[in-house]
């Protein structure tokens, strides 16, 4: 995550870059990560004794649909092994030039998840329509009863999973993965039973295309929110602007710039700004101020602020907006700014 230094205080004493609270009380929602990979760890053993059996009826029964739920099941599996993979990666301390230890593993994990769920999707999208087209012999009664038995399996798996911690994406990548089995088992019983009643085989490639719609769903949207995290977009639900605009409000702020807020990994926001200060005002109490408001307002705990006292400006004007007015706060600022009174975004 390149491009967090810390800013050099101003002068005559009154430049602080200060933290907040990095206890990160909040992160671990009352799941702890042993617990967390001992229930995965769980839900990876049912799975991989189910891929073998599965497998093999698959394709005594030639049923398509069997076959994508075990190429599925597969799919989950490696999304597990990726998982607790991660976990432990991101449990290694800071050391070196990684600052924030391997924290974004369970991101890549969560990535990679959401990546195998498509090009999965892909792919069985393509089998199924080549089925529609020329449909092969089913034996329903093995479609359904293997299917039936797959329901109870990802029934216990997505249980394991559920009491995991799912607000990590990591987590919640693998999680996705065995929902969507456990919908693909569902559809394959039901045409398993349209193929022994009325012997329409196209079901079974059907009920595949219908699993196929729920995968692309559920990993777009890993995709999309981990490529938010690595894109270090701000959390969801939380505007920047509306942030900077309640801390230029603030009682002896007269602006504030350089403001970002990104997501480090999941249930881990963070933010970091450069505060003016109006001439003669108290940095410190300032800063104590803003660390109060953005915890009680918005969660933000792990928060750098760098409080400098404005230079004396013409009335109506701002450290980012006039030039050669005042010293120089920052050489090359970057980002959006906010200041006490009515202001673009």
């Amino acid at each position: 995550m390149p491009g967090r230094q810390q800013p050099a205080g101003g002068q005559g004493g009154h430049g602080r870059t200060d933290h907040g609270q990095h206890g990160h009380a909040g992160h671990s929602h009352g799941v702890s990560a042993h617990a967390d990979r001992r229930w995965l760890s769980l839900a990876l053993a049912l799975i991989c004794a189910f891929i073998v059996v599965e497998t093999a009826i698959a394709v005594l029964a030639g049923s398509l649909a069997l076959l994508s739920d075990a190429a599925h099941m597969l799919t989950d599996a490696v999304s597990i092994v990726l998982a607790l993979v991660a976990m432990r990666l991101s449990a290694r301390p800071a050391r070196g030039g990684y600052t924030f230890g391997l924290k974004r593993a369970e991101i890549l994990s969560a990535h990679a998840n959401g990546l195998t769920l498509v090009l999965a999707a892909l792919w069985l999208g393509y089998e199924a329509v080549r089925r529609l087209l020329d449909p092969p012999e089913v034996t329903g009664w093995m479609v359904v009863t293997t299917a039936l038995v797959g329901i109870v399996v990802n029934l216990l798996a997505t249980w394991c999973l559920s009491r995991a911690n799912r607000s990590s994406l990591n987590v919640e990548g693998a999680y996705q993965h065995i929902l969507n089995d456990l919908f693909a088992f569902i559809g394959t019983a039901v045409a398993g039973l349209v193929v022994v009643v009325t012997g329409y085989v196209r079901a079974d490639a059907i009920a595949t295309l219908l699993v196929v719609a729920l995968m692309l769903k559920a990993g777009y949207g890993l995709l999309r929110e981990s490529g938010r995290i690595f894109l270090e977009a701000a959390p969801v639900g939380l505007d920047p602007d509306a942030v900077g605009d309640d801390l230029a409000a603030a009682d002896a702020v007269t602006e504030v710039h350089d403001l970002h807020i990104w997501t480090i990994t999941s249930g881990e926001p963070a933010l970091s700004a450069h505060v003016l200060v109006e001439p003669g005002g108290d940095c410190h109490r300032v800063r104590l101020n803003l660390h109060r408001l953005l915890a009680d307002r918005y969660g933000l705990t792990h928060t750098t602020l760098q409080i400098d006292h404005a230079g004396r400006l013409p009335s109506g004007a701002h450290a980012l907006t006039t030039v050669g007015a005042g010293p120089a706060h920052c050489d090359s600022p970057h980002g959006p700014f906010h200041h006490d009174g009515p202001h673009p975004h």
